[in-house]
């Protein structure tokens, strides 16, 4: 773990980790995280140099790479526990993304929870992804990508369009994804100390304001629990100390059972969604792999 990763995780356990955890277990739960989460806009908030911003009414925005950029679009969903997060606080991940894969980044300001429950964040998606397929982008020149829980909604919206018999996109780009709902994995308790963002008591809070009286197993809206096979290939990273650690080990080990492609790469003592930081080493080389990755699948 690099020098920088460590203050990183400092900074987040004082803004994000003490946060949630003092209000664990209250009715304070869901507005406390969706303040912290929503806060991530006054520090991740500006698109870094060689990018550009173009809003798109109340839809979500772009980050456009200056120059001449590909043809290839990267939908991001972004991450908040399904209630709180916003195209504005991720910036400086999607333009990032935009300027290293110099591909197009749409970000759908996709509705949250608890007023609007699943599966409007996944209708949301889809109206987005439709969008880009009725504006003459091709699906081949699609990746859909997003961050614990808008990696988890990658995965949802990616079930969807193949249930739905639409076209798919060139591959998914999943972050520290939240695809199993139910927090079944081990890594729960085993990283509950050492996660320097996510806090879990077992109360399910945000998965219960997010579906309401349907199973936390629901494979529509927990793609762990789903059928796999046909989906596009995947790019998959986390944190070895994360919570979420073992929702994406299960997740790539089970599509790779189904006959899907599926790239795990785990780092090591690095913070939830450290990509956010963009001076990170770790940054850097998951950047590298993400244009890669969106480089060949979208040839």
């Amino acid at each position: 773990m690099s020098l920088q990763a460590r203050a990183a995780g400092l900074f987040l356990r004082l803004t994000v980790r003490w946060p949630l955890q003092s209000a664990l277990g209250t009715s304070r739960i869901l507005r406390v995280t969706r303040r912290t989460f929503n806060g991530g806009s006054l520090i991740f908030g500006r698109p870094p140099s060689g990018t550009s911003l173009q809003p798109d009414g109340a839809r979500g925005e772009w980050l456009i790479p200056d120059g001449r950029a590909q043809s290839v679009v990267v939908l991001y969903l972004h991450g908040g526990g399904y209630v709180g997060g916003s195209p504005a606080g991720y910036r400086s991940l999607t333009g990032a993304i935009a300027r290293r894969t110099s591909a197009r980044v749409y970000v759908p300001n996709y509705r949250l929870a608890p007023e609007h429950r699943f599966p409007a964040a996944v209708d949301d998606s889809i109206a987005a992804y439709l969008g880009l397929l009725e504006s003459g982008v091709s699906a081949s020149h699609i990746v859909i990508a997003g961050d614990s829980a808008g990696g988890g909604l990658t995965l949802s919206t990616a079930l969807a369009l193949r249930e739905r018999g639409l076209p798919l996109p060139a591959g998914l780009v999943m972050l520290s994804p939240w695809v199993d709902l139910a927090g079944t994995g081990e890594s729960h308790r085993t990283n509950a100390s050492s996660d320097d963002v996510v806090v879990d008591d077992g109360s399910n809070a945000l998965a219960r304001a997010y579906l309401g009286d349907r199973a936390l197993d629901d494979p529509a809206a927990s793609g762990l629990y789903a059928v796999l096979e046909g989906l596009p290939p995947m790019l998959i990273h986390a944190s070895r100390s994360e919570v979420l650690r073992d929702d994406a080990v299960r997740l790539a080990e089970k599509a790779r059972v189904a006959g899907v492609e599926a790239t795990l790469r785990l780092w090591d003592a690095v913070p939830h969604v450290w990509q956010l930081f963009p001076r990170l080493p770790e940054t850097r080389e998951s950047l590298d792999e993400i244009a890669a990755f969106v480089a060949r699948v979208c040839r």
